[in-house]
């Protein structure tokens, strides 16, 4: 490995950390992950490497010998204390036009491009179908594997195709988007195939003609203020919404919702609304029915709530906050606390959306 530049580094309670730059990769030894994730917990990692291409990519794989974390913008995990082993962080930039007719674009999108980067693209050239998800934290690549979503939108509606390497021998393999698996928060490379592939690019389509997606409720009466639910409008009033009722991360530590809304069968809602007759709830099909998760951890008295340093958010329940200086043990004990609540309470069981790293 030839090395361009290494330097150590000594900070005030802190441990040494090298840094060392090959070619385009980025090497931190014993890297500081405070700043690197969204909850800001004072951990260590043994390693992290950022690479910009499939090729660097493979030279890393070429030499692990360690266990291996594929991170992005760290807005969907929670560090239980330091990681000993390799952090794997793409840099892979760039939004290519792949395809075009009358109707569609498809675009082959790196996946270390910010994700609301990549909507905001979307939106000036006036393509449909990501501009629900405005403003939510981290990357393409992670946009793929936790499929996010929000305001009646996910990512599985406009992935085609999502290509990678293979952890275990660098090979590339290209998943069609059925073959993704997806679901509500979920995908084969949260479960079938975690920790086996590092995403490098994502396909979307995106659709040229209006296809306003506005029956979130409250998301709905801003439209309707700001005027035409145009691609720009809806943008803005996602935008309004989510900082009206999330904590921007910057100023207290969080990674957005906590926990998954849980679907339930409905015999048990039907219980459960013998009692609580203003529980919501949305069709799930086949008997089920998907109920708020943050409507239940409020009704078990959580919201506002804390922990030594750990907090349920008093403006949205769904939301565990690091008031400052929380270690990830205290969040994960005050989840735990929430979740043996409702279960209690009311018979549900949640299910954390974050990832827990140990």
């Amino acid at each position: 490995m030839h090395l361009r530049n290494a330097k150590i580094v000594k900070k005030d309670d802190m441990p040494c950390f090298m840094c060392i730059f090959a070619a385009d990769m980025k090497y931190i030894v014993n890297c500081p992950m405070k700043d690197r994730h969204t909850f800001g917990i004072d951990v260590m990692a043994d390693l992290l490497v950022e690479f910009s291409s499939e090729y660097e990519l493979r030279k890393v794989l070429d030499s692990l010998n360690r266990p291996a974390l594929v991170m992005g913008a760290g807005s969907n995990l929670l560090f239980l204390g330091d990681y000993h082993g390799t952090v794997l962080h793409s840099k892979i930039d760039g939004i290519v036009l792949e395809s075009e007719d009358d109707s569609s674009v498809t675009v082959k999108v790196g996946s270390g491009v910010i994700w609301d980067d990549f909507v905001a693209y979307c939106v000036e050239r006036g393509w449909w179908g990501v501009e629900n998800l405005t403003a939510i934290p981290g990357e393409v690549g992670a946009s793929a594997v936790q499929n996010i979503g929000a305001y009646g939108a996910e990512a599985a509606d406009t992935i085609v195709r999502v290509r990678t390497l293979s952890l275990a021998d660098g090979t590339v393999r290209t998943f069609e988007s059925f073959e993704c698996n997806y679901g509500y928060r979920s995908s084969v490379f949260k479960h079938e195939l975690k920790g086996q592939y590092v995403v490098t690019y994502v396909y979307f389509k995106l659709y040229k003609a209006e296809n306003p997606n506005i029956e979130y409720g409250s998301l709905k009466q801003l439209i309707k203020e700001l005027g035409t639910p145009s691609l720009t409008n809806i943008r803005q009033a996602v935008r309004m919404v989510r900082e009206s009722k999330l904590p921007d991360p910057k100023e207290l530590g969080n990674a957005g919702s906590f926990f998954m809304n849980p679907v339930i069968p409905l015999k048990l809602y039907e219980r459960i609304q013998s009692e609580y007759p203003d529980i919501p709830s949305y069709p799930a099909g086949d008997g089920l029915c998907k109920v708020p998760a943050g409507w239940l951890i409020e009704r078990c008295g959580w919201k506002g709530r804390s922990l030594g340093a750990a907090a349920v958010h008093d403006r949205q329940a769904l939301v565990l906050v690091n008031r400052g200086g929380a270690t990830g043990q205290e969040i994960k004990n005050l989840a735990d606390a929430v979740i043996n609540d409702v279960r209690s309470k009311f018979g549900v069981s949640l299910i954390a959306e974050v990832n827990y790293i140990s």
